[in-house]
């Protein structure tokens, strides 16, 4: 079951709907989310910051179970949190702060694991490469950093190096709006928006530009076509101006270099953007408070969802393996061991006592993908205390030189994959490289 969440910037609460049929699911209560600030933990609950009133010097982090609409989980974090988003499985959380910190938290014991500064100024958006092994911010002072997760646990390294990005991407001129990232790992592309009416396009394995698109006007949203042919710019003019990713316009387009179309039915800016991948539908939020399906093939609008109140800064799909009404039934019988399923707060500041022995990470192959995540230490320690407890302290001791051992294979894994990544993508960077040198021949 394919579901569709939106918030609003003001208390409008979010809304849900089953995207196959139109049907609005439950509506939950009290959000008002920042731009970027909804997302969805491993398909098990919501989580959303909030920011009452934009000069506050605090704010707080809600999370909702998906069969209940009050928020039941309030968490406080050191500073208000804008952008915040969870990884594929939902053992990590990343909330982007005012101050430019980046914080990762683990969501099973809400412990905060790391936070260092990664922005001059306020964080504004964030996204995790599809490997998770990646996290890209961007910022208000124009900038879109790539950071490494092996980087940033690895404390021995950090040590060593002058600055943490892998890259530090600095042509926009003013604020970052969105960014996101296409298939790859470390060799995937990387498209971001700004206020300064440009969309650029960034080489991961290069580490360089390869196009920047001019729009008339500015863009606040983008989306990738999963082939990445094309992504969809989202602009105040209210037009989703589609723009090739690796071929030239013609001299009869009327928008410019790279644009090669639009889509528009509205007068109103297009605040954010989301792409399903099952019928081909692109998702598109407004000011004026709807939620429009477009069917890229066709180029017309399928259906329409209205939130309650307010204008749409938010929209996610999420991917249930149950419709919720089941969910919720499953629930009924013992509403007190729901609520309990759901993850303790966050913490506001990290246990600097524990942080040199617990807030270290382990980088683990799950048995069911072969990408790498993340677990920290202190959930294997209490493994292991639990191994103590149902035997000898020898076969405890033999499961944590498993582990380890374990913990050398996934280094040794990823690695392997890392080289996938870099052959199966480095053509494609190198055939787009070629062409723009013939074609500035060409011009030449």
């Amino acid at each position: 079951m394919n579901v569709v969440i939106a918030s609003s910037s003001i208390d409008g609460g979010i809304g849900c709907w089953d995207l196959q049929t139109g049907a609005e699911q439950l509506r939950y209560k009290t959000c008002a989310s920042p731009p970027h600030g909804l997302t969805s933990v491993g398909c098990r609950f919501l989580a959303c910051s909030q920011l009452r009133d934009p000069s506050a010097t605090s704010g707080h982090l809600l999370y909702w179970s998906w069969s209940k609409p009050q928020a039941q989980v309030k968490s406080f974090p050191a500073e208000p949190i804008k952008p915040l988003i969870a990884n594929s499985d939902g053992a990590y959380i990343v909330g982007g702060g005012s101050s430019g910190d980046i914080y990762i938290w683990e969501v099973a014991t809400g412990r905060l694991l790391k936070k260092w500064h990664a922005h001059y100024r306020a964080i504004t958006c964030l996204v995790f490469s599809e490997d998770d092994s990646l996290l890209i911010s961007g910022s208000e002072d124009g900038c879109v950093r790539v950071w490494s997760l092996f980087m940033i646990f690895d404390d021995v390294r950090r040590q060593q190096v002058s600055h943490l990005y892998e890259y530090s991407f600095t042509e926009h001129t003013l604020r970052v709006t969105d960014i996101v990232i296409g298939y790859g790992g470390g060799n995937a592309i990387i498209v971001s928006a700004s206020e300064d009416r440009t969309c650029k396009v960034w080489s991961l394995s290069k580490g360089r530009l390869l196009r920047n698109v001019v729009f008339p006007s500015i863009i606040d949203a983008i989306a990738i076509d999963p082939g990445e042919h094309v992504f969809y710019a989202g602009s105040r003019d209210g037009k989703i101006y589609i723009a090739a990713l690796n071929a030239e316009s013609s001299p009869r387009d009327n928008y410019g270099l790279h644009i090669i179309g639009s889509l528009t039915d509205q007068s109103k800016p297009v605040t954010c953007l989301a792409y399903s991948a099952e019928g081909d539908l692109l998702l598109s939020g407004s000011e004026d408070g709807m939620i429009r399906v477009w069917d890229v093939k066709t180029q017309n609008i399928t259906r329409m969802f209205r939130h309650s109140k307010g204008p749409v800064n938010n929209i996610v799909i999420v991917r249930l393996p149950y419709p919720l009404g089941w969910a919720e039934s499953k629930s009924q019988p013992s509403s007190r061991k729901h609520e309990l399923s759901l993850p303790p707060p966050l913490e506001k500041y990290a246990n600097s006592t524990d942080e040199d022995m617990d807030n270290k990470a382990i980088v683990m192959l799950p048995d069911s993908i072969d990408l790498p995540s993340y677990l920290s230490s202190h959930l294997i320690n209490d493994h292991i205390k639990q191994l103590q407890q149902q035997g000898s302290s020898a076969v405890a001791e033999m499961e944590a030189k498993r582990l380890k051992a374990d913990c050398q294979r996934s280094m040794e894994m990823f690695q392997q994959l890392r080289k996938v990544y870099d052959n199966l993508q480095e053509f494609c960077v190198n055939e787009l490289l070629d062409e723009q040198t013939m074609e500035g021949s060409k011009g030449n």
